[in-house]
Order: C-alpha cells, then sequence, then structure tokens
C-alpha cells in the first residue's frame, strides 16, 4: 500500500550553508540582504536583523554551481551558473519567485553586472553580452568577442554630469577595457595598462561634493573606478568631463612637491621603480540622448599598496550625506585580510590602509574570496576559501576615528554532508562531509531578546568544529552527550572527548547538560600536530586558548576561532577493517559500536562490533552480506542489529548474551541499493529506503524477532537516500524519507 502525505507542518530552525568559492557568488541589497550562491542553490541571509537569524532559506532552479549574483534594487535579483543559466527572480508575496530564466552562454558565467534596465553577463566563452530587462524577462540586446579572453569582472556606471553609461570589463589579463555605449551599442573606448597580472575585480563610485580640502573644481564631479589585481595592487583611476580636468589645472596654482614626485616617477623605468606607474590621460568621447558630443579623462590617480596576494574583492562603501564621511574603499586578498582604505587629510591626500581585518600573517588557507558592505557601510561580510562568513561592525567613532569589532556570520559546510547525528539528550547535533571537517550545532538563548509573543530568542549557530581530517568524513555518532565516534575515508575509526571549552561555550548559549557538567578534569582544548591527522590535548598554559577563552565563552564562536580553538582532543583509535570504513553505528545504551566498509565480496562484507569500555571486539563479525553495507542501526533496546547493503538486502542480528550479536532475519525487499534503514522509537518497526525510489515498513511476526514482513510502502519520486523514525513518544509515529531530488517528507503512520 502507499502512505498518504501527512497535514503535519515543518519550519526551519537552522540552515547552515556555506558560500561558493566564486568572487561574485554573493550580492547584497539595499536593504541588506544577502544572496549567495551555496553549490546548486541560492541562499538568502538578512544581514539587517538584530537577533541573527542566520540562513532564512535556500533557493532551489539552477542546475550547476552558482557563480553569481546581482541584486537589482530591493524586489529582484539574478543569479547565473556554470552551466551558462541566469535566473530572474521578483518579490511576490513575501516569497522569491522565478520570473524568467534563460540559457544565456554555452559555457560558465564567471561575471554578471545590472545597471538600471541593463544586465551584462560575461563567460568563459570568451563573450560578453549585453541583455535589457523587458516585463520580467531578459533580451538580448549586443554580443560583444572578447577575442579569446575571458571576462572576470563587468562593473557599470554613468559617466560624471551624464546620463550615459560606461562599463568597465576586466579579463584574464592586465588591461582593464572601457566600454561607452552609442547608437550601434557599447564600443571599446580605452584600454587601462598599468597592473601586472590579471586584474580580478573593479568597483565605480561617484564623488559628488569635495571630500579633502581642495578646490571644488578637482571633486565636484569625478568618477572613480577601482580596480584589483592578482598582482597584489589596486589601483585608482579618476574619470572626470574634460571641461571640468581643463579647469581643475586652472586651479591648481603651484606644483605640489607631491605632484612633482609622482611624475619624476613616471620618468623612470620600471626596473628602477618595481612597478609600472604612467599618468597619461586617456580621452573617450560620448554621445548624449540630445545629440551633443562630450569629451571625459580617464587618469590614473593612486597605487595602493598592502595586501601580499591576489585582490579578489572590491567595494566601495555606499555614500553618506554626513559630513564626516570620508571615501572607503573594502578590499579583499587571498592573503586571509581585508582592507578598508581611505585618503588622508588635506590638499594633496595620500590613500592609506586605515584599517584591516582578519588573520595576521595570511594564515588562512585560501584567503578570502569575496566581500561586501552590509548595513549602509555600518558592517562588512565576507566569506572564505572554505565557505564560511566573517563580519566586523562599526562600533564607535565617525570618520576617521572608527572604531571595529568583530560579531557573528553563518557557516555551513563546503563539501557533501553525508551524516547527522543528535547528542543522546537532543540537545545539539554532529555533521559529517567530504569537506574533511565534523561540525556541532547547538542553540543559543538569549533571555536579553524576545520575540512579539514575549518568547525569548532562539537561533541555531555552528559551535564547535572539532574534527578537521585529512580524510573525507562518512559518519558520525555519539557515544555519549560529551563523546563521539566518527569514520572517514581510511580504515580506522576515531573517537573524541569534548574539551574544557566546549562545556564552557554550552554553559554560555543556556544549554541545561553543559551546566550540570564538571569541566575541571578535562583539557582546554586539543592541537593537530604538523603532518599529524590525530587531534592531541592541548595544555592549559596554551596560549591561543588564554588568548582567546574568555571572549569564546559568552556567545558562539566565529568563523575563525572554529577553525583554530574548538577542536576535541582524541581519545580512541579502532581498528579492524581491511578497507575504508563506510557506515557506523552506536547503540542506544553507548556501550557498543559497530562498523563497516567497503566491501566487493562476503569477506569483507561483515560488521565489527566493539565495546566502548575495552574498546575490543565484542563477538565475532556479523557475516552474511555480499556487497558494501550501507547502514547499520542499534534498536531502541539494543536487542537487535539492523543493516542494509549495497546487495539489495536487509540483515537483522540479535543479541546472545556476551557472546555478541548473530543471523536471526533478512530479506532482499528492494530492487535496487539499500541506503539507509531505521527502527521506531518502540522497536516495533522499522524502515528500509531504497534507490528503487520506495520506502518499505517492516513488523515482526511474532515476539522471537526471525519474521518480519513489509506492512507498508511509501512511493517517491526519485530514489530514496534516507529515512528516520520520528522518536518521540507522543501516541502518532512520523516518518521522514528524503530522495535524490533534495525532498523531504514526513508522514504520518496508522500503525
Amino acid at each position: 500500500m502507499s502512505l498518504p502525505e501527512s497535514s503535519a507542518r515543518a519550519s526551519a530552525i537552522l540552515i547552515a550553508a556555506s558560500a561558493n568559492r566564486h568572487s561574485h557568488a554573493a550580492s547584497i541589497s539595499p536593504g541588506s540582504l544577502i544572496a549567495f550562491g551555496s553549490n546548486r542553490f541560492v541562499g538568502l541571509w538578512d544581514a539587517s536583523r538584530v537577533d541573527f537569524e542566520g540562513v532564512t532559506a535556500t533557493l532551489p532552479g539552477h542546475e550547476g554551481e552558482v557563480t553569481c549574483n546581482a541584486f537589482s534594487g530591493d524586489s529582484a535579483f539574478y543569479s547565473a551558473d556554470n552551466k551558462g543559466r541566469i535566473i530572474c527572480r521578483g518579490l511576490k508575496d513575501g516569497k522569491w519567485k522565478i520570473s524568467s530564466q534563460i540559457e544565456a552562454h554555452s559555457a560558465p558565467i564567471s561575471a554578471l553586472c545590472v545597471f538600471q534596465d541593463i544586465i551584462v553577463s560575461g563567460a568563459s566563452d570568451a563573450k560578453l553580452k549585453i541583455w535589457k530587462s523587458r516585463d520580467g524577462g531578459l533580451v538580448s540586446s549586443q554580443t560583444i568577442d572578447l577575442k579569446g579572453r575571458y571576462p572576470l569582472d563587468v562593473e557599470m556606471s554613468r559617466l560624471p554630469q551624464s546620463t550615459a553609461p560606461v562599463m568597465a570589463v576586466a579579463c584574464t589579463d592586465r588591461l582593464v577595457r572601457i566600454f561607452t555605449q552609442g547608437q550601434d551599442g557599447f564600443s571599446l573606448a580605452a584600454n587601462l595598462e598599468g597592473h601586472e597580472d590579471w586584474v580580478r575585480c573593479l568597483s565605480f563610485t561617484h564623488t559628488s561634493t569635495p571630500h579633502v580640502e581642495e578646490s571644488p573644481h578637482d571633486a565636484r564631479h569625478t568618477l572613480t573606478l577601482a580596480t584589483g589585481s592578482q598582482d597584489g595592487n589596486i589601483r585608482l583611476w579618476v574619470i572626470k568631463s574634460k571641461q571640468d580636468a581643463l579647469k581643475a589645472s586652472l586651479h591648481a596654482g603651484p606644483i605640489d612637491p607631491l605632484d612633482a614626485f609622482e611624475d619624476s616617477l613616471a620618468d623612470l623605468g620600471d626596473e628602477e621603480v618595481g612597478r609600472k606607474i604612467s599618468i597619461r590621460s586617456h580621452v573617450i568621447a560620448v554621445r548624449e540622448p540630445d545629440g551633443s558630443q562630450r569629451q571625459f579623462t580617464i587618469t590614473f590617480d593612486a597605487l595602493l599598496i598592502g595586501h601580499e596576494n591576489h585582490v579578489t574583492s572590491l567595494a566601495w562603501r555606499p555614500q553618506s550625506s554626513s559630513p564626516s564621511a570620508v571615501p572607503t574603499l573594502l578590499s579583499s586578498s587571498t592573503d586571509a585580510s581585508l582592507i578598508l582604505w581611505s585618503p588622508t587629510p588635506g590638499p594633496s591626500p595620500i590613500w592609506i590602509n586605515r584599517l584591516r581585518f582578519g588573520d595576521i600573517g595570511g594564515g588562512k588557507v585560501g584567503g578570502f574570496v569575496g566581500a561586501l558592505w552590509c548595513r549602509e557601510g555600518d558592517e562588512v561580510a565576507c566569506w572564505g576559501w572554505n565557505g564560511g562568513w566573517r563580519r566586523w561592525r562599526k562600533t564607535g567613532g565617525e570618520g576617521r576615528g572608527e572604531v571595529w569589532g568583530e560579531v557573528g556570520a553563518i557557516t555551513g559546510h563546503q563539501g557533501p554532508v553525508k551524516g547527522l547525528a543528535w547528542d543522546p539528550n537532543g540537545e545539539y547535533l554532529v555533521s559529517s562531509s567530504l569537506d574533511q571537517t565534523t561540525r556541532i550545532f547547538a542553540p543559543w538563548s538569549r533571555p536579553s531578546l524576545v520575540h512579539s509573543n514575549g518568547s525569548e530568542v532562539e537561533t541555531w549557530h555552528e559551535v564547535a568544529r572539532p574534527q578537521i581530517h585529512g580524510y573525507d568524513l562518512i559518519s558520525s555518532a555519539f557515544i555519549t552527550p560529551l563523546r563521539f565516534v566518527s569514520v572517514a575515508d581510511e580504515k580506522v575509526a576515531r573517537v573524541f572527548d569534548a574539551p574544557k571549552g566546549f562545556i564552557r561555550t554550552l554553559k554560555a548559549l543556556g544549554s541545561e547538560h553543559g551546566a550540570h557538567v564538571n569541566e575541571e578534569d578535562r583539557p582546554v582544548g586539543a592541537n593537530v600536530p604538523p603532518l599529524g591527522l590525530s587531534n592531541k590535548a592541548a595544555e592549559d598554559d596554551d596560549e591561543t586558548f588564554r588568548e582567546r577563552d574568555p571572549q569564546h565563552a559568552t556567545r558562539p564562536p566565529y568563523e575563525g576561532e572554529l577553525a583554530n580553538i574548538t577542536l576535541w582532543p582524541e581519545v580512541e583509535k579502532i581498528f579492524g577493517h581491511g578497507y575504508e570504513l563506510y557506515a557506523l553505528g552506536v547503540s542506544n545504551s553507548g556501550s557498543l559500536i559497530a562498523t563497516a566498509c567497503k566491501a566487493t565480496n562476503a569477506e569483507h562484507a561483515v560488521v565489527r562490533v566493539y565495546n566502548t569500555q575495552t574498546w575490543k571486539q565484542a563477538g565475532n563479525p556479523l557475516a552474511g552480506h555480499v556487497l558494501t553495507v550501507t547502514a547499520i542501526q542499534f534498536s531502541p533496546d539494543d536487542r537487535f542489529v539492523l543493516t542494509a547493503s549495497r546487495d539489495r538486502t536487509w540483515r537483522l542480528f540479535e543479541r546472545h548474551g556476551e557472546e555478541g550479536y548473530a543471523p536471526c532475519a533478512s530479506d532482499k525487499a528492494h530492487a535496487r541499493i539499500i541506503w539507509d534503514c531505521a527502527w521506531s522509537s518502540d522497536g516495533l518497526l522499522f524502515a528500509t529506503a531504497g534507490r528503487d525510489k520506495l520506502v518499505k515498513i517492516w513488523q515482526g511476526s511474532d515476539e522471537s524477532g526471525k519474521k518480519w514482513h513489509a506492512v507498508a510502502t511509501l512511493k517517491l519520486d526519485d530514489a530514496a537516500t534516507a529515512v528516520d523514525f520520528d522518536k518521540s513518544e507522543q501516541g502518532r509515529r512520523y516518518i521522514a524519507t528524503s530522495g535524490e531530488d533534495g525532498t523531504t517528507r514526513i508522514v504520518q503512520l496508522d500503525l
């Protein structure tokens, strides 16, 4: 029989999602809603919320990895992927709906820009395509051949004192291409030289009022273009009306010594200076809507040196009406730093590194991929190579005297999640991923914040990253609330104990369990030795933990702390299998662990059971399968061990005292691989989920446990990959199933 879906409703309380490794994968709306690519989905994070709810939704639609996002106001945004597709979404009745989608390119899209009703996309087919937004859809307007160069970034703005658009394009070379619009579309107007490696990022800003003590003719009507390169440098280019540039030279007065020095640099060779500096002006001409022709100059203005590696993104601070506002440029780099650049006051300003955020010495692998301004310039947010976000907020001061501090941000796995397990008390959960990490997520109760109905705010966060491994992690499960075991793509199962830092974090977040645990006998944390795979307990006087621990114990740890000071010490290794481990199960009493490895024959397709007190094997290996065992589940009373396998069968093993478990039942229940199995909370039913798109519910024919028959079948639209029963005992049984299509169904069982 088929099972009807229940009328139960579920709402998300935790969405953990990481950002893709593309510098244009995230975009922010004027209202501080961040849309970011997370694998094939677009995650939404409202950075303006005080309660820090985190990711509120993940939007499907793409078939490839999302590479670009770009907002058009607060009510629409565009996303692009590595399959060449662009999707436009609009906000309708409080939900984001797909309004149109188009196969824009035949190759991965690497750049996306939205300017008024113009959308520009660039891809690794060496094409730049101009689109017009019409009735919620995209209409092709022009295609520009980049002669074999792949576009890395595209930015648009309007020319100063003009309505004419200007477009800057960065490609896989050292040039910045400037395009202007004519009667036949956009055409190349100038090539800006100077960078010594590929130009990776661009950003425009208008300066409408003087920001330094200089002639008003020099700053009133200018457009500034910032360009960042893999050479680690940032260049600023000033675009002015040619008439204004002429007036500025007349008002300049005596030659400033600094200007004379810069002029002298222009006459020197590269060998003497080390970097190419040119103050030659490029002149471009555009035709205004009224038919008149105007000329503009593009001049190199400043060279910003401070990053030690590739510059990955640039963003100008949103313009403020405050008289003390200082033009500020935000840059991110693979040296794991963010820099805020601002000019010094005076008639001849110099752009300086005003503030630097991130990791000292560029210690994070991959550094920062991209960065954004949030909350009208009062926050900056960035994401790193591993997909985690970091955020800094202005806490005081104005202008050049601003004070900034780090605040919480969102985190999530960078690779596919292969395993999930709740702690025995159901307070927090551990996840395992092919990104080679295990992560623990827990709720944070804050009595100081309340909802409109008077209830206190509770949000979920990553609170520990207990294992950062050298192998892909397959599964993990708790033995006790403060001890878990994990298996990876290796022959060893590893056991970890919670350190003192984790206990303090639980107490700070309001955990009932953490309040009753004695932390004194536990190490403060753990470290991984160079070239090692095992987490070693850290000494109490370790400087890393002594410096960070007082802050760590008052709120969830930030991304930088998660990667450095939340490891758990490894206390045991479990050997026995001949090939890489694939499945793991822990008894409900916590006294037994069961593991299985990859297998192509009956000799290795066995389950080994270990005692958690002696760490020795309990009884003989559980034989019967002929291919890899994919799932292991103990019954609620630990009487049975249920296994599922690639050989399309499930098998049941019954406990016989100290002799371990022995076979008692089996069935070739599915036509394809069985991926998962689960027990009901009373132990009277179990379920199997197979690649044949079926989930079957099994019930014992008698109390002997030797005969089981299928009492119900749930048919899915795609291959079933996971199944579990509701563990509560409220008189109703609910079962959750998931498939390869990403859909999770919750079904009420009337059995």
